[in-house]
C-alpha cells in the first residue's frame, strides 16, 4: 500500500504538478545546476523529501519510497554522484516512510520515520554509516505522539523533535528522547480552540536553552504559530499568523540571524503564495518577502526553511518558477528576492520540498520529482 506523505497531499491539493515538461537541462541564468544523482525508483530509493547533511565528505539523506521493500531508505552520495543505500526500511517494526533528514551524533546518524514501528505511528531510529539500524523509540500513537515528520536536534546529548499527531489532544507534541530510548513529551499542542498551535511539521531551534518551533495550524486565527517551549514544558505562542498578508501555515523550522527568527509560510502573503518572514523573540512580525506566483516566474508555496550564506538567505519553493516545478531562491534581509534557479520539471528535477546546505559556496538539495526516472534527484546549484 502506498501511503501519501503530508507533503505529497499538499502538492496535489495546490495543483503543483507540472505536465509535459521534458527538458533535461536547467534554464539559462546566473546559476548553474547539476544533477548529482537521479533516483531510479527501485532499490536505490525514490522521492527524497528531506534535505542532506555532510558527514566525512559524503552527503547523507533519506528517501520516502523505494529501497528493497519500497518503504524508503537512508542513502549516501559522493559529490561525484556515486550513490549507496546505507539502509532500506522494511516497513514493520524498523520504521517506514522517512520524511525527515538526518543528524550526526558522534558519527551515528539519527532520524525519524513517519510510519512503521511497533504501532505504525512512526519511530526515532539510529543507523551507522555501515548500515546497522536500531529503533531508538517507537511511538504508540497516543499521548506519547505519532507521525514525526521533522528532523531532530541535539541538545546536550538528548534528542528533541516534534510529532504531527498524538499528544493529549491529538494535535501533536514536542518530545525528547535519549539515545537509550527513554522518551518524554515536553509539550502537547492543544489546538486552535485554545489559541494554541496544532500539527507541528518542522523541527526545533535551540536558542539559549529555549526551543522555538512552528505549528502549521492553530493559533488565534488557525493560520499557524511560532512558539517557544522551555525544557520544563512551559509553552508560549510567540506569534499567531492571521492568514492574510502576514502569511499562513508555516511548515518549516526557523533560523536565528542577528537575534531575529527567520522562516517561511506555505500560504498567505500579498498574493497568497507564501512568505519569508522575520520575528523578534518578543513577537513582532515582519514580512520580508511575499511570493508573487507563476505568472511572475516567481516561486510558490515554500515548505522548507532557510539557510544563511553571508548576509543572504537561501531557500526553495515547491512550486512556481518558470515551469511551475519549483525554485531555488535568495532573499536579502531588506527583501530583495532573486530566483537563483527554476526547475524545468524534467531531467533537472522538480518540486524541491527540502532546504539546502552550503558546502564551499555550492548549494546542495533534493527534489521530490523529476530526474531521468521521475523519482527525484540530488542536485547542486552554484549561485
Amino acid at each position: 500500500m502506498v501511503v501519501f506523505s503530508v507533503r505529497s497531499l499538499k502538492r496535489i491539493q495546490e495543483g503543483c504538478f507540472a505536465v509535459g515538461l521534458l527538458a533535461t537541462t536547467g534554464p539559462a541564468g546566473a546559476a548553474s545546476e547539476t544533477v548529482l544523482y537521479a533516483f531510479k525508483g527501485g532499490s536505490d530509493g525514490a522521492a527524497p523529501y528531506a534535505g542532506l547533511i555532510n558527514l566525512g565528505g559524503k552527503l547523507y539523506g533519506t528517501t520516502y519510497g523505494g529501497g528493497a521493500s519500497n518503504y524508503g531508505t537512508v542513502f549516501k552520495l559522493t559529490k561525484a554522484g556515486a550513490e549507496t543505500v546505507v539502509y532500506s526500511f522494511k516497513g514493520a517494526s524498523d520504521g517506514a516512510y522517512p520524511e525527515a533528514g538526518l543528524i550526526d551524533l558522534g558519527g551515528t546518524l539519527y532520524g525519524t520515520t513517519s510510519y512503521g514501528g511497533a504501532s505504525n505511528s512512526g519511530t526515532v531510529f539510529s543507523v551507522t554509516t555501515v548500515g546497522t539500524e536500531t529503533v531508538v523509540y517507537s511511538f504508540k500513537g497516543g499521548s506519547d505522539g505519532s507521525h514525526p515528520l521533522a528532523s531532530l536536534i541535539d541538545v546536550g546529548g538528548t534528542l528533541y523533535g516534534t510529532t504531527y499527531n498524538g499528544g493529549t489532544s491529538e494535535y501533536g507534541t514536542v518530545f525528547n528522547v535519549t539515545t537509550a530510548g527513554a522518551e518524554k513529551v515536553v509539550y502537547s499542542c492543544k489546538g486552535a480552540s485554545d489559541g494554541d498551535g496544532a500539527y507541528p511539521e518542522a523541527g526545533l531551534t535551540n536558542l539559549g536553552g529555549t526551543l522555538y518551533g512552528t505549528t502549521s495550524y492553530g493559533g488565534a486565527s488557525n493560520g499557524g504559530t511560532v512558539f517557544s517551549v522551555a525544557n520544563a514544558g512551559a509553552e508560549t505562542v510567540v506569534y499567531s499568523f492571521k492568514g492574510g498578508s502576514d502569511g499562513a501555515a508555516p511548515y518549516a523550522g526557523l533560523i536565528n540571524m542577528g537575534g531575529k527568527l527567520y522562516g517561511t509560510t506555505y500560504d498567505g502573503g500579498a498574493s497568497n503564495y507564501g512568505t519569508v518572514f522575520k520575528l523578534t523573540k518578543g513577537g513582532a512580525d515582519t514580512v520580508v518577502y511575499s511570493f508573487k506566483g507563476v505568472s511572475n516566474g516567481d516561486g510558490t508555496y515554500p515548505q522548507a526553511g532557510l539557510i544563511k550564506v553571508g548576509n543572504t538567505l537561501y531557500g526553495t519553493t515547491g512550486g512556481g518558477g518558470a515551469s511551475n516545478s519549483g525554485t531555488v531562491f535568495s532573499v536579502t534581509k531588506a527583501g530583495a528576492e532573486t530566483v537563483v534557479y527554476s526547475f524545468k520539471g524534467g531531467g533537472d528535477g522538480a518540486y524541491p520540498f527540502a532546504g539546502l546546505i552550503n558546502l564551499g559556496g555550492t548549494l546542495y538539495g533534493t527534489t521530490e520529482g523529476g530526474g531521468a526516472s521521475s523519482n527525484g534527484t540530488v542536485f547542486a546549484v552554484t549561485p
